[in-house]
């Protein structure tokens, strides 16, 4: 498979996941059921009114990172804060508590921005940063750098190191799965000696919610226990919680494997978003083959 069918299969994944998600954010399974059945389709609606086909934060904040990185991809954290600032000025329906608390704090340092958002909140371990990290693992080809980026993005607005180390194990899978490895070795590869380095044979002893290490810890048990690209979102989104957030994040990974074209076009089609995706995921390649080339 093509490297770049599989950056738009990460990007298209995770935005899929994204639509589907937000008609049961913060809605318990038997909520759900009482009031969808199962959902297996994009609805919208949810708890923020979201149109059909529309997507969430978790998007927004992901297209920004990659608009970030193809303005000035050699040191991308100033455009990506750029891009932020220009999201958060369009009014969006849903802003995280830490990150719109970062945006309170923020007077021209992002990092000294997220410190005070920390010790006002007096946590910061949320799903965030993780939610929008996956353009990096398309853009650099250079683990080193990979990495770097992945900690520094996380540091914009989530001081903890629980949130950077989440994006940084995230994204390595993600490169991984891009240079041709299977998904499933892949993550148990990279968890393994982390405090993800569990037994997924059964459902993880944490609610869904938006504390990361719970979140990612969903994602692994879904993408270790199901076989496609539908099952793996179908039980994100009818677990609810921090249902967008999670099927997002599973995904995006999911969609590397299986790359944009084995996407269902039921989806794909009402998404939103969709050309937006494919031309920054176009963006992200030609960038990684600068990488690549050494440019």
């Amino acid at each position: 498979m093509l490297v770049l069918e599989k950056i738009k299969g990460g990007l298209i994944g995770f935005a899929v996941g994204d639509a589907m998600g937000v008609a049961t954010e913060f809605m318990s399974p038997a909520e759900i059921k009482r009031k969808y059945g199962v959902v297996k389709e994009i609805l919208g609606g949810g708890c923020f009114g979201f149109d059909r086909g529309e997507t969430s934060d978790d998007t927004a904040m992901t297209i920004a990172v990659a608009r970030g990185i193809i303005a000035n991809y050699a040191n991308p954290i100033e455009e990506i804060g750029k891009e932020f600032l220009a999201w958060r000025a369009t009014k969006p329906k849903d802003i995280g508590i830490t990150i719109s608390t970062t945006f309170y704090h923020y007077e021209g340092d992002w990092f000294a921005a997220a410190e005070a958002a920390h010790n006002q909140i007096g946590v910061s371990a949320g799903n965030g940063s993780l939610m929008r990290c996956l353009p990096i693992a398309f853009a650099y080809s250079d683990l080193n750098k990979v990495e770097e980026v992945s900690a520094l993005q996380s540091k914009m607005t989530h001081h903890d190191e629980a949130a950077s180390e989440a994006c940084i194990i995230y994204n390595r899978i993600a490169r991984r799965v891009l240079l041709g490895e299977e998904l499933t070795a892949s993550i148990l590869t990279e968890i393994k000696g982390t405090r993800y380095d569990n037994d997924y044979g059964s459902e993880p002893d944490c609610p869904p919610d938006g504390y990361v290490v719970h979140t990612l810890k969903w994602v692994f048990y879904w993408l270790l226990n199901r076989e496609s690209y539908d099952d793996v979102i179908f039980g994100a989104v009818n677990s609810g919680d921090d249902s967008d957030t999670i099927a997002a994040i599973a995904g995006g990974l999911k969609g590397i494997e299986v790359g944009s074209g084995s996407i269902p076009s039921k989806h794909t089609n009402v998404l939103k978003e969709r050309e937006n995706l494919e031309e920054l995921a176009e963006s992200l390649f030609e960038i990684r083959g600068r990488e690549t080339a050494g440019v």
